[in-house]
């Protein structure tokens, strides 16, 4: 691996359904072992209930209020906190409040940029669940 300094306005962005997502480190650049994506969302903005067979995350909420629903438990976190959602456990999250929230997303071990740039390329309007479905189990995540 090689050093690589991630100024604040760079990285790959890519807007996934609707999350605007920043990729500031990928798989390449960790030799596969973390991904880093900053998130910057509108009010209402969520994904619902899934599970990541293979990956750990970690969530770290910059500005802003973001709802978390780990297992069966629900948080509002705010700027400064941070939830770790391990692999096999359903989670969700939503932006909750007035402001828009701006959120670091650790990803354990790397690999799920490249889902998020295939659901990225999705053409635009209703959702595809059929296709986001599909494409969501090659990296074995599904909803629930």
């Amino acid at each position: 691996m090689e050093p690589k300094i991630v100024k604040n306005d760079a990285g790959h962005k890519l807007n996934v359904l609707g999350d605007n997502q920043v990729i500031k480190l990928s798989a390449k650049d960790t030799n596969g072992q973390f991904s880093l994506i900053e998130q910057n969302n509108d009010p209402g903005m969520g994904i619902p209930p899934h599970v990541h067979e293979n990956e750990d995350e970690v969530f770290h909420v910059l500005n802003g209020k973001v709802e978390m629903i780990v297992g069966e438990e629900s948080t509002t976190l705010s700027a400064g906190d941070m939830i770790f959602c391990p692999k096999g456990i359903p989670h969700s999250w939503r932006v909750v409040g007035e402001e828009k929230a701006r959120a670091m997303l650790s990803i354990f071990p790397a690999g799920l940029e490249e889902m998020f740039e295939e659901l990225s390329k999705l053409p635009a309007g209703p959702p595809d669940m059929e296709k986001i479905g599909e494409i969501c189990g090659k990296y074995k995540l599904r909803f629930v």
